[in-house]
């Protein structure tokens, strides 16, 4: 039985996507735990949408895999399990190795540093916050940025495809895993390489920032 006590009515124009939205939060967020199987009568009933404008926003979510399907096609919510988690981190990595190689040849490169920088020290700040989906925010506005900051509209479009999942990966690890992942000093060691103009040394240090955070979350 799909249970999503925060899941509300739906009352604006582009119901599709504030089906998705709001399906997308109670995933990432845990109200809807992994394996609860999705029911959409239920569903449809608790945001007001007809069934069919939830199947399209149900088919996005497994195209961002949050959502899979089991026996009979019945729909549940994606359980990532060590390897999956490891596949995700292997992706993000070369997306932000990538990322991290450009930003080096960039004329620019200082301006996109500075950002970085300032991002840094909003993570330092999320230190303090008790909620920890505040700090996943922060740590994932940086990633994003790094994508971001390329000018790359595919590369960009390519990470927030697995925003979901990552951030999934990050909150079912539990508290402690994800407090260590987001270590200030380990994201700063990619800017400085970065602010370096040595773009392998930058994709380097991104490598290691993803299996290092790959493995903490799995072990």
């Amino acid at each position: 039985m799909t249970s999503a006590s925060g899941l509300v009515g739906l009352t604006k124009i582009n119901l599709r996507e504030q089906a998705l939205a709001s399906l997308r939060t109670a995933i990432t967020s845990g109200e809807l735990p992994p394996q609860t199987r999705i029911v959409e009568t239920e569903l449809s009933e608790q945001l007001q949408i007809s069934r069919g404008t939830l199947r399209e926003a149900m088919r996005q979510l497994q195209q961002e895999g949050l959502v899979t399907a089991g026996p009979r096609g019945r729909l549940y919510v994606r359980h990532l399990g060590p390897k999956e988690i490891c596949d995700i981190f292997a992706v993000r990595a070369a997306l932000e190795a990538m990322a991290a190689r450009a930003l080096t040849q960039r004329t620019d490169r200082a301006e996109a540093v500075a950002e970085l920088r300032s991002l840094l020290n909003t993570m330092s700040e999320a230190r303090a916050d008790v909620d920890l989906k505040g700090r996943i925010e922060a740590d994932l506005n940086f990633h994003r940025a790094l994508c971001r900051l390329t000018g790359n509209d595919t590369l960009l479009h390519t990470w927030e495809s697995l925003e979901g999942s990552i951030r999934m990966s990050i909150m079912f690890a539990g508290t402690e895993r994800a407090i260590r992942n987001m270590n200030v000093t380990r994201h700063k060691m990619i800017v400085d390489a970065i602010a370096s103009g040595d773009p392998e040394a930058a994709a380097a240090e991104v490598h290691a920032h993803m299996g290092s955070a790959a493995n903490n979350l799995t072990h």
